[in-house]
């Protein structure tokens, strides 16, 4: 498994080994004492998962403190852009945003630490999404921002018309980042 850093601090790309054969293939894809020699410490207590159709936008999604979550997203079937905010106040890359794509040929994972925003939007229909949570929803603890907050200017996707991109009410109705403050 190769762990390598992102341009944000403690947000971190998981590379599992994987090894193919003529049935299929084979990878970790998750290991406690890799991410121990990483340096984090997580525990998880529940799997999530989703299943989406293409341009399926979830997010910009965060726990409050004391139900804030570290994740491990991974993608199974399709594929995602994987976006995550940093909102911790004191960190040099506040508001900043990393994003990536999660398939399922690359296997790739997103370590999310506490003190993100995350948020996906599927590249294709019948997206399985799946994350590993350190701890339980509590809807009290609830905390967004809107997807398409001009502050972030974020990239959603170049191959997905605005007009393809599907949302729940409860995302419509989520604050810009101007008005958000941050709990961590």
């Amino acid at each position: 498994m190769n762990i390598t850093e992102t341009t944000i601090k403690d947000l971190l790309i998981i590379e599992p080994k994987v090894w193919p054969d003529e049935r299929g293939y084979f990878y970790e894809s998750y290991s406690a004492k890799a991410f121990e020699n990483a340096n984090v410490n997580a525990v998880f207590v529940q799997d999530n998962q989703s299943f989406s159709q293409k341009g399926t936008l979830r997010g910009l999604h965060a726990q409050a403190t004391p139900f804030a979550q570290g994740k491990l997203v991974r993608v199974i079937q399709g594929a995602v852009l994987d976006v995550a905010v940093d909102i911790r106040k004191n960190s040099a890359t506040y508001g900043q945003y990393f994003s990536m794509e999660l398939t399922s040929e690359n296997h790739k994972q997103l370590w999310i630490p506490p003190g993100f925003l995350h948020g996906f939007i599927t590249l294709l229909d019948n997206t399985i999404f799946t994350y590993k949570v350190t701890n339980y929803y509590d809807k009290n603890s609830e905390i967004g921002v809107v997807w398409n907050d001009l502050t972030l200017n974020i990239n959603w996707c170049e191959n997905i018309d605005k007009s393809e991109i599907k949302l729940s009410e409860k995302d419509l109705l989520l604050k810009d980042f101007k008005s958000f403050e941050s709990p961590f």
